[in-house]
């Protein structure tokens, strides 16, 4: 008998142990499909892949260290140029006269010659499908008169987008200890570029140009990779070592991925991995438009019974694709309102909150038309109405 009990002891010890490991396995599944992988292990000096749409870092390592960035130096004189033509102070037509400087400017160059008249159109397809110096610095003369006045503008520029770890000297990315940015900054830089000057953006995705009877290809290798690649730069000198800029869009959702101080082949191979990263694991998503009714609010004496009201901005979140059901909402509204009513007076707020109790996204309410209170009486017996009604509830 004592034999029989022990057995039995045993045999329910080991189906007791069996159910919890089961249980263990369970829970650990959920935690691991409830994470995303590590992202790739680049070995680089800095990087960062940058969602421009809700302006969030999806990963990073050392974004905000300024270093010597090369040639990505030329997307900060690409963005003043296009800036400066759409405000009308220099045109596409413009045929400024190369200057000597810009003509002996070393490293990758458009081939224009001294003494020539050249329009500013071919030296922008010049400066970012060939990666021109010369063109660069003919760009910088033409718009504030030297190159030395055109980086006090690209300084000026960078301010304003809010590129605190950035000093711009030159127009091209030679060589210069001055001349510093960080990945963030370029993130940013990009991304203002896609956004505020689209159609100067696409010169970015050709993949050649000749000028001169010359042809040069864009060095940017990822146009060939994928047809999601749609820019941005490539650079390199000793000091700042092989550096690429990546913009790639699936969907409607768009990734801006920057590589400083890789190798040459291999930073390619980075912002890929980046971007399989990125995309993989993340989602893009449009929770509420702007100005379509959210709710509606019940009107107490006006002409109408009720009225909309709506976000003020679009709410459009990058998330892991597995915490969209994490989301909580925080409401600030009354749920009835005296008229009169102003259309897009303030009605109230909306917070999105995320799974760590962070409010990630937040947007007034506004009313979306007006309402016109009754006349003296009808408006008064209504209140009275309302107000008794309150007192049973």
């Amino acid at each position: 008998m004592h034999w029989q009990s022990t057995n039995l002891h045993w045999k329910f010890q080991r189906n007791l142990m069996i159910k919890i490991n089961l249980y263990l396995l369970l829970v650990l599944g959920f935690m691991v499909s409830a994470t995303i992988p590590n992202p790739p292990d680049l070995g680089v000096g800095s990087y960062i892949l940058y969602e421009p749409n809700t302006k969030k870092v999806l990963v990073s390592f050392n974004d905000d260290e300024p270093v010597q960035p090369a040639s990505l130096t030329k997307l900060m004189t690409s963005y003043v140029v296009a800036d400066y033509i759409k405000e009308d102070f220099i045109n596409l037509t413009d045929t400024p006269k190369i200057s000597v400087k810009a003509w002996k400017t070393e490293g990758s160059r458009m081939f224009i010659r001294e003494g020539t008249k050249v329009p500013v159109s071919e030296l922008i397809k010049g400066m970012i499908i060939q990666s021109g110096n010369d063109a660069s610095v003919a760009l910088a003369e033409h718009v504030a008169g030297s190159e030395d006045n055109f980086a006090y503008l690209m300084n000026d520029y960078a301010s304003q987008l809010g590129m605190n770890n950035s000093s711009f000297n030159n127009a091209s990315g030679l060589p210069d200890p001055l001349n510093v940015t960080s990945a963030y900054d370029l993130a940013v830089l990009t991304s203002a570029l896609i956004k505020n000057f689209p159609e100067h953006y696409k010169l970015y995705s050709e993949k050649s140009y000749t000028y001169a009877g010359i042809k040069q290809p864009n060095r940017n290798r990822l146009l060939w990779r994928s047809d999601i690649f749609d820019g941005a730069k490539t650079g390199y000198h000793s000091q700042a070592g092989y550096c690429l800029i990546g913009s790639a869009k699936r969907g409607e959702m768009r990734l801006v991925a920057v590589v400083l101080g890789s190798e040459d082949d291999k930073r390619f191979n980075d912002v890929s991995a980046l971007m399989d990263y990125g995309f993989r694991h993340f989602t893009t998503e449009k929770l509420f438009s702007k100005l379509e009714t959210y709710k509606e609010l019940k009107v107490i004496a006006g002409v109408e019974e009720s009225v909309s009201v709506g976000l003020t901005e679009d709410i459009i979140l990058t998330l892991q694709k597995n915490k969209r059901d994490d989301l909580s909402f925080e409401l600030s509204l009354n749920t009835q309102v005296l008229a009169p009513i102003n259309a897009m007076d303030k009605a109230g707020t909306l917070k999105v909150i995320d799974d760590q109790n962070n409010v990630i996204a937040e947007s007034n309410l506004v009313y979306l038309y007006s309402v016109e209170e009754l006349g003296f009486f009808q408006r008064l017996f209504a209140i009275l109405w309302n107000w008794l009604k309150s007192l049973f509830n």
